[in-house]
């Protein structure tokens, strides 16, 4: 089982800042989820720095590395010093502190549609529920058929339309949010990334980093 604690964390990846307005959505797409759609599928890898609050005040920061399909790697900073690394079949929690793995199936992470090669916002097992459009940011709620998995808020800002957010609400109610900053998508990411070693010194090499 996982705990709240590895819940939060690993549902934040998958990612309100002001108040939505509620409209009707039918299984017809309209240009703005289209919009959405396309620029997700459009990125193939992306990399960035990530701040990660929950509504119970725990506040976090670290790097995010993704590689479409389904790899992905999240480093948080101390004095969280958590390690989640997924290599496309499986997801690798690891508890530095703790010295304590945990294997995550991608089916419990609410926010793994941004992992897919291809994102389908479909109406029936992912439908918009809300949207909210001003000239400086684009939001759109999403939820799943599977109510287990629970409701979730992309963020984008719209001069570049680029992913700034996402914000997921836990089985236990708890809002996390996290914030993307320095975002590169679609540069070279090194394969051992996405290899989970106990070990591990990938975060302090250079190639890494942004060229």
């Amino acid at each position: 089982m996982i705990n709240l604690n590895k819940k939060t964390l690993t549902s934040a990846l998958l990612i309100a800042l002001c108040s939505y307005s509620t409209s009707s959505f039918s299984a017809t797409k309209d240009e703005d989820t289209i919009k959405v759609e396309n620029y997700l599928n459009s990125i193939k890898t992306m990399r960035a720095n990530f701040i990660q609050i929950a509504s119970n005040g725990e506040k976090v920061e670290g790097r995010i590395y993704i590689e479409k399909p389904n790899k992905i790697r999240m480093e948080y900073n101390a004095p969280s010093d958590i390690l989640i690394v997924g290599n496309g079949d499986y997801i690798v929690y690891y508890d530095k502190e703790l010295d304590q793995i945990t294997n995550i199936d991608y089916e419990d992470i609410p926010a793994a549609m941004i992992l897919a090669n291809t994102v389908n916002i479909d109406g029936k097992e992912l439908q918009v529920t809300d949207f909210y459009q001003d000239p400086g940011v684009t939001k759109v709620s999403l939820e799943y058929s599977k109510d287990e998995l629970g409701p979730f808020t992309l963020v984008f800002s719209n001069t570049p339309f680029e992913l700034k957010q996402w914000k997921v609400i836990t089985p236990q109610s708890m809002e996390v949010s996290l914030s993307l900053y320095d975002t590169v998508t679609d540069g070279k990411l090194d394969d051992k990334l996405f290899e989970f070693r106990k070990n591990d010194e990938t975060r302090k090499s250079s190639s890494s980093r942004r060229k």
